[in-house]
């Protein structure tokens, strides 16, 4: 993992997105950690995909504990 500061990642974005495909990197600010850039694949892109749409949202609070358990008792209900 590649830990650079802020200032040198505004210098050479380019450089540490090119990177960022092939490792993480940590950018630091006044010492601390602060921001991670990560690579996608495209599985991984494939992956988020498939996720849209899977909580409704209304613009209300979503309550996961029930969101869980519609999600499980649509889930069984396919292998029924």
């Amino acid at each position: 993992m590649l830990q650079i500061t802020a200032t040198e990642l505004k210098a050479n974005l380019s450089k540490y997105l090119t990177l960022a495909e092939r490792e993480d990197v940590v950018i630091t600010k006044s010492g601390k950690s602060v921001a991670k850039i990560i690579g996608i694949t495209q599985d991984k892109v494939n992956d988020i995909e498939s996720l849209f749409g899977c909580i409704p949202w209304n613009g209300e609070e979503i309550d996961i504990k029930q969101f869980k358990a519609e999600r499980l008792s649509k889930k069984y209900e396919s292998i029924d």
